[in-house]
């Protein structure tokens, strides 16, 4: 995460790792059978290479769920923490 924005501020909130970049960006959790990255305004996103796998249908958010022996796209996640960061500082969508 912090490759993608050396800049992007690492807190612990509601019990969970969660980084902020001119307000949330994404919360990190571990759970029994994966771990979960939640993008806060994932919705707002957009998806070109289809990372977001869980919470598609939620208003605000969108979550990749990771699972065992899963292989991480870098590459591609962190273009998704660039955009998600841009979206950030451009403000709300009108």
């Amino acid at each position: 995460i912090h490759d993608a924005d050396p800049e992007i501020t690492e807190q612990w909130k509601w019990n969970t790792a969660v980084w902020s970049h001119d307000g949330l960006v994404v919360a990190v959790g571990a759970f029994k059978g994966n771990v979960k990255m939640n993008f806060f305004q994932g919705a707002d996103l957009l998806d070109p290479h289809k990372l977001f796998n869980a919470g598609l249908e939620a208003k605000k958010t969108r979550a990749i769920d990771f699972h065992e022996g899963d292989k991480i796209n870098e590459p591609d996640l962190k273009d998704l923490l660039r955009a998600a960061i841009a979206q950030n500082r451009a403000g709300p969508r009108k």
